[in-house]
């Protein structure tokens, strides 16, 4: 007997439905020699460091770090899954083959794995379904083409590594700073800090952003413009920091004529957009929608598996030559909805550029793409995600967009002055995206007059005045992208080439690690800003260990994973270097010991901190520090300890945040921290069900 392991019911069914296997069983469909049986995404996790030993549920320092000899195995104790797991067990342990009909994936393929390990079933002989949609026509071609399960133990090992890291760092730091740091002032409730490899750079890279608007301070400027024949002209050197300067050159050009000087044109060529992976779908939706990360992701899915898209967890904006005949049939398909769209292309002679055809840019599954099935009872984000990706998916193959580029060159007595403008000489692609971002910037775009070489007339000069703005909070959108380029934030799609394949999380757990952060409290939603907590705040200024919440650490991390899947990284490589992490940061933070014998160093200068008749202060204060630190805070008083524990754990990084995080220490002090709060006996078994990330 052949026994077919989906991930999801309705998979099984829609496989069932293609093979035409219909006798329906408890946990399974049977027919034609077939047993197809279904998980419910992931049944079987790693075991808890109390199911090693009975010492290891009680939470101690001296038993850390702790890092298992051999991971083992357990169901996730959800309703249900012991009795379909039992099916399974049972069906595998009868099965001549087993195929693996899981998502075609990382993540898929450690369910099928470890489905199968703990079944006691590795010796069986498996084959793998590798499905890029959903389709019947899709479901037969992957039918036809099964391969050795064994060609992706590279895909399980690099899986597997990912699960075990995330384990031995999230348990081992989570036990760590929840231990050390829960009772800050010593009280009977304590918090709960939960750390992960990956949400915890990504929590960093929040709080950063969000200190450093909180310390930005705003600084004049001033600019000179003249208006010439209703045209907006621009001073061409710097902008002034004072207005003294910018008014001598004002006095010095009021009254005297304008002339322009030199006309460039320049020809620009804009080209269509790429197809949609899965993270440029959900900054797109969330920048035009405002919908999360999550709900994008969760629409999408829901669209895969009712047929209308293909894959969603990819991180290929591209499609495989082996895709290319299929190309102009979904285009037919998809010309009743979108018959204006499609009218001007060419069907029989598609322009298959190689920024839509690339087969070395195509690994796991190709960019998401319409199935040509037609789409029915869609909800709201499916119809908004799936216009989205039939949209890109038309735009790849319409022509570039041209542009005038103009500068008009001017100057005034002496003073040189230029400007922009911008004429639309042939939209191309832009048609389809009328009410997008670039053609707002289009609209706002001043047009610009016809100019001679030469002429001369009079002008109106002013000054304006300005002040410097602060970065933006991160929205979803952006985030996403810092998230992808490892912390180094861009706006557009290409990132810089050193950090293309390393990127923080994947695009299959992202929005994940976003849900996580808020409802650990850690951000909070405002608006579609994404704003670190107090709480947030507090745990990244614990955090000493510089590594634990580096960004470009946790790319590299995820660059060796991938490295893994390519069979380029020995995994027992990996995975000793993340226990030697561990085992360090566990060692040198465990050293870091409060000195009573001083307060600690100032935030501002790094000189020793004094305590004088009222307050705390810098020693350097004759050299002109002014850091100064209240003993009180709010109506409470700070004790001893406490003000050392804010000056030498350094919680006071950023003057600002001195305020925010004494309240912050005096809140955990007092057991106020409602969301956190550890009542030992109460919470400690939730605690150690969620100890990880």
């Amino acid at each position: 007997m052949k026994v077919i392991i989906a991930e999801k019911p309705s998979v099984a069914r829609d496989i069932a439905e293609v093979l035409d296997i219909k006798a329906k069983k408890k946990g399974y469909i049977e027919g034609r020699g077939c047993a197809i049986t279904w998980a419910f995404g992931h049944l079987v996790t790693l075991q808890e460091p109390g199911d090693y030993d009975p010492a290891l549920k009680h939470w101690s320092l001296d038993t850390l770090p702790f890092v298992p000899e051999q991971f083992k195995l357990t169901l996730i104790k959800n309703r249900g899954v012991d009795e379909q797991f039992r099916v399974i067990e049972t069906l595998c342990k009868q099965a001549e083959e087993i195929v693996c009909a899981t998502d075609a994936g990382r993540e898929g393929e450690l369910i099928f794995r470890y489905i199968l390990a703990l079944c006691n079933c590795e010796d069986k002989p498996i084959r793998r379904l590798w499905l890029n949609s959903l389709t019947p026509d899709a479901i037969q071609e992957a039918f036809k083409d099964l391969k050795d399960g064994h060609d992706y133990d590279p895909l399980y090992a690099a899986a597997r590594c990912r699960s075990e890291s995330d384990w031995i760092v999230g348990l081992n730091a989570t036990r760590y700073y929840t231990v050390r740091h829960g009772r800050i002032g010593g009280g009977s409730d304590r918090v709960l800090w939960s750390i992960g490899r990956v949400q915890t750079p990504v929590l960093a890279m929040i709080v950063e952003r969000d200190d450093t608007i909180l310390q930005f301070r705003p600084q004049l400027f001033w600019e000179l413009t003249s208006k010439y024949r209703e045209v907006v002209f621009k001073y061409t050197g710097k902008r002034f920091e004072t207005p003294e300067k910018a008014q001598l050159l004002l006095e010095k050009i009021t009254d005297h004529p304008f002339a322009v000087t030199g006309i460039a044109a320049k020809e620009k060529k804009e080209q269509p957009p790429q197809l949609f992976d899965l993270t440029t779908l959900q900054r797109e939706i969330n920048k035009l929608h405002g919908i999360s990360a999550a709900d994008t992701l969760a629409a999408t899915q829901n669209l895969y598996e009712k047929k209308f898209v293909t894959y969603p967890r990819t991180d290929s904006r591209y499609l495989s030559k082996d895709l290319q005949p299929r190309i102009p049939k979904i285009m037919e398909q998809l010309k009743p909805s979108h018959p204006e769209a499609i009218a001007p292309l060419n069907l029989a002679k598609l322009p298959f550029s190689k920024r839509i055809i690339d087969d070395t840019k195509v690994s796991d599954h190709h960019a998401i793409i319409p199935t040509g099935v037609k789409p029915h009872g869609l909800g709201a984000n499916e119809q908004l995600v799936y216009e989205a990706i039939a949209t890109q998916f038309i735009a790849a193959f319409y022509p570039v967009c041209v542009k005038n580029l103009t500068t008009v060159e001017g100057i005034s007595n002496g003073v040189k002055f230029e400007a922009k403008g911008t004429q639309i000489v042939a939209p191309g692609w832009t048609v389809l995206f009328a009410n997008k971002k670039h053609s707002q910037e289009a609209a706002e775009e001043q047009s610009l007059p016809l100019f001679s070489e030469g002429e001369t007339g009079p002008h109106e000069p002013a000054l304006r005045e300005g002040k410097t703005i602060p970065p933006k909070h991160f929205s979803e959108n952006s985030l996403l992208g810092a998230m992808e380029a490892a912390g180094k934030f861009v706006e557009d799609d290409t990132l810089r080439e050193a950090l293309k394949e390393r990127g923080i999380g994947t695009p299959a757990t992202r929005a994940a690690i976003i849900e996580t952060l808020l409802s650990r409290n850690y951000i909070r939603r405002d608006k579609k800003h994404l704003r670190c907590t107090d709480m947030g705040r507090c745990l990244i200024a614990l955090i000493r260990d510089p590594l634990l919440k580096s960004p470009e650490m946790t790319g590299e991390w995820e660059e060796k994973l991938k490295k893994i899947e390519r069979s380029q990284l020995d995994p027992d490589e990996f995975m000793t270097t993340i226990s030697g992490y561990i085992r360090t940061l566990i060692t040198s933070s465990s050293a870091a010991r409060l000195d009573t014998s001083r307060w600690g160093s100032c935030p501002l200068c790094g000189k020793e901190v004094v305590k004088g008749n009222k307050a705390y202060g810098c020693s350097g204060w004759k050299e002109g520090c002014g850091f100064v630190l209240d003993p009180e805070c709010k109506g409470v008083p700070l004790t001893p300890k406490q003000i050392q524990l804010l000056l030498q754990q350094r919680i006071l990084e950023q003057p600002v945040r001195i305020e925010e995080e004494a309240r912050m220490l005096i809140l955990s002090t007092q057991g106020m921290v409602m969301d956190l709060k550890l009542p030992s006996a109460e919470r400690q078994k939730k605690v150690e069900k969620n100890d990880r990330p």
